[in-house]
């Protein structure tokens, strides 16, 4: 009763006060102002397109789309720059080519997130393709945008960066196989020795002084050092390169200090006798900028050693085998979560076709050569010996060598050492990194005549009948003089390569020309001349063969004195030792052109080998043997005959037994007054021909008196070992 009362009394004073205005509406104290979300945009269609989007920004490594559709959040966490440096790392880590992924179920948790399970196969070059399966990528809602967003973190790499895991890749990258001789003689192995420093970036105490002890280590410029340490993640153990042992312990102290760095062991190329094969085997190095795409592709870091010339570049691939790793996560407490690992394929060595004792005793046989006989006029030989029923090269020397151990990235002599021979080779006019067996192109001179009476005879030109009297001179609207003084007298094709007779060849290459301008370049490209050889393991050059088209497409008209002056093997001629060797081979072997050879197998020491040398057959040339016989007959005869040209050199041989047939070749040097290259090329035995040899030494004098005796000495080695004479 008393509440009633004392309301009505308000009430009645309420109603006698003045009216107040009305009070003016005041908007909510709100961030802003968002408009509902439509149903569209809030659906599980929409979240599956953004996460869809996502994913595919992801495999097309779009790295500013994949953030976009990150929530607010997340990329205030994270910015773009940030993100795109997390994601290009770990591509990078795990030397990624490209990635699949595939969504396999779609769930709602709570009404603004959606939660996809999926999985992602990775595909690299270093690990091969690997799955990471029962991943989880979680979108939200985001009013900012309206739209669903991918509530990202590190986790969504991998789910082990989470919490704040670092990805991290151990490769296993095998060892370079070795190089060996046909007896299994090291001419190449892994024995050297450096010391390997790695840093890790977040952890180097003194930055700037680090870098320049990394410098003086290294011995590489400070500003290189600085740029691949930029380029290296925080966390990543990064090696940095390889220091000479002396060098690392003088600076072991300052590298820890300043780097807090870490060492190991690592092996590095070698050649027991660098002198010995230098040409052959070659170096190797670093790959260039151009190559370096294609290394990384191959799963190697980009600061590999790799063959560079030789062997070692030519069989690459075989030698240094195929890089595995494992790929992990590492906690900041140091637990490991393995993502990934895969294999090494192992490297595998090689065995050449050369015979040490055969190489060296050519190399030591030059040399007495250039101490005792040839001039300073001359600045280079080179010798092939050659298995002529194979096509494998049992020697091969161009002289004069260097020590390939010093063009190697890491030279085992010291790098003091090396530079001054590579000084020296480099400014050494003799050009001793030219290989003169295959990238030296030469006038053959009259071991052309080989490749005359061939063509001649087969062709049914010239039989065995047929006589030309060398009278000393030849003239038919040009003349050419013999080089001896009165001639021959009347010679057939046999007797014109014993005595060598000049005229008799002009008259060779006039009738060939007569018959058909083609015949005689024909017939020597099929005997290996002017072409290449078809060897694979080393660069060579074609040399030239001309031909009436060749001319016409210089400007120039052919005429019969191009033929005369081929068949000497002057002219436009320019052949390589290595083909003159092939040429004595196919004519020794009966007209079978051989690839030449240079690997005999391959493999894994101890196991059965994954690649062996077969014969490989260029050209059967399918000669008269009646021709072919007459030719031989001819080449023995240059040995063995009164008048051969090559028969005072042989004379008291024991090779006398076996007959040497060969060929004597001076040949005219390009420039006034340069004296003649020295030629000899020959096969033997006669009767059962094994081998096939040819020496070329540059402006010597005549092929007899400089190139013959050093072929005869070859030969009797290879035939009588250390029991042959002494001269």
């Amino acid at each position: 009763m008393i509440r009633r009362l004392l309301l009505a009394l308000l009430l009645i004073a309420a109603a006698c006060q003045p009216a107040a205005p009305a009070p003016v509406a005041q908007p909510l104290p709100t961030i802003a102002v968002l408009p509902s979300p439509t149903p569209e945009a809030f659906s599980q269609d929409a979240a599956e397109r953004v996460a869809r989007t996502f994913l595919e920004a992801w495999r097309a490594a779009d790295f500013e789309a994949m953030h976009a559709l990150t929530s607010f959040a997340s990329q205030e966490a994270t910015p773009l720059e940030a993100f795109t440096d997390l994601y290009s790392e770990a591509h990078s880590v795990m030397s990624l080519v490209s990635l699949d992924y595939d969504i396999a179920s779609q769930l709602r948790d709570r009404n603004n997130m959606e939660v996809f399970s999926y999985s992602v196969t990775f595909h690299t070059n270093l690990l091969g393709s690997f799955t990471d399966a029962n991943r989880t990528l979680r979108l939200v809602f985001d009013p900012r945008s309206q739209a669903w967003r991918v509530a990202w973190s590190p986790g969504d790499i991998f789910a082990a960066m989470a919490g704040g895991g670092r990805l991290r890749l151990e490769p296993r990258i095998p060892s370079r196989a070795n190089i060996y001789d046909r007896s299994g003689l090291t001419l190449a192995d892994q024995n050297g020795r450096m010391v390997a420093i790695s840093v890790v970036k977040r952890a180097i105490p003194q930055y700037d002084d680090c870098v320049a002890v990394l410098a003086e280590a290294l011995n590489k410029p400070a500003d290189d050092v600085r740029a691949v340490l930029d380029q290296r993640g925080f966390d990543q153990l990064s090696e940095m390169g390889l220091a000479e042992p002396a060098v690392f312990l003088a600076l072991q102290e300052r590298l820890q200090r300043a780097c807090a760095a870490q060492y190991r062991d690592r092996a590095v190329r070698r050649y027991p006798n660098g002198t010995l094969a230098p040409h052959i085997l070659g170096a190797v190095g670093f790959p260039s900028e151009a190559e370096v795409p294609a290394v990384v592709a191959a799963g190697f870091p980009r600061d590999s050693i790799l063959g560079r010339s030789g062997i070692e570049q030519s069989w690459d691939a075989t030698l240094r085998g195929r890089p595995g790793g494992r790929l992990l996560v590492v906690s900041p407490g140091g637990e490991q979560t393995v993502l990934a690992e895969s294999a090494s394929e192992p490297s595998q060595s090689v065995w050449l076709t050369l015979d040490t004792a055969l190489q060296t005793f050519v190399i030591e046989r030059l040399q007495r050569a250039y101490s005792e006989v040839i001039g300073p006029a001359s600045r280079g030989a080179a010798a092939v010996v050659l298995n002529l029923n194979t096509g494998e090269i049992l020697a091969m020397v161009s002289y004069p060598l260097f020590d390939n151990n010093a063009f190697n990235s890491f030279p085992v002599i010291g790098r003091a050492a090396a530079d001054a021979i590579v000084r020296e080779v480099e400014a050494d006019p003799r050009r001793p990194q030219l290989n003169r067996a295959t990238l030296g192109a030469y006038p053959a001179g009259s071991v052309f005549k080989v490749a005359d009476a061939v063509a001649v005879l087969d062709s049914g030109v010239y039989t065995l009948d047929t006589r030309y009297t060398c009278v000393g001179s030849w003239n038919r609207d040009i003349r050419r003089a013999d080089w001896l003084a009165g001639g021959h007298g009347t010679q057939t094709v046999p007797q014109g390569l014993m005595n060598s007779c000049n005229p008799f060849f002009y008259e060779v290459g006039y009738q060939l020309n007569q018959a058909d301008p083609w015949l005689l370049p024909t017939y020597a490209r099929r005997l290996g001349l002017g072409v290449p050889t078809g060897l694979r393991d080393l660069p060579e050059v074609p040399g030239s063969i001309p031909d009436p088209d060749w001319l016409r497409q210089r400007g120039f008209s052919w005429t019969f004195s191009d033929s005369v002056n081929m068949a000497v093997g002057q002219g436009y001629v320019d052949v390589t030792p290595l083909q003159v060797t092939q040429m004595l081979a196919i004519v020794g072997n009966g007209g079978t052109r051989y690839r030449p050879q240079l690997v005999l197998q391959t493999g894994i020491l101890g196991e059965a080998p994954s690649y062996t040398m077969q014969p490989d057959v260029l050209d059967t040339l399918d000669l008269d043997p009646v021709a072919l016989a007459g030719v031989r007959e001819g080449l023995c005869s240059v040995t063995t005959a009164r008048s051969g040209t090559a028969e005072y050199v042989f004379r008291r041989s024991p090779l006398q037994r076996l007959v040497v047939c060969g060929k004597t070749g001076t040949a005219q040097a390009p420039g006034a007054g340069a004296p003649p290259h020295a030629w000899f090329a020959a096969y033997a035995p006669r009767d059962k021909p094994e081998i096939a040899i040819a020496v070329m030494v540059e402006n010597a004098g005549e092929g007899s008196a400089i190139a013959a005796p050093i072929v005869r000495d070859i030969l009797e080695f290879y035939f009588f070992g250390e029991d042959a004479p002494d001269y």
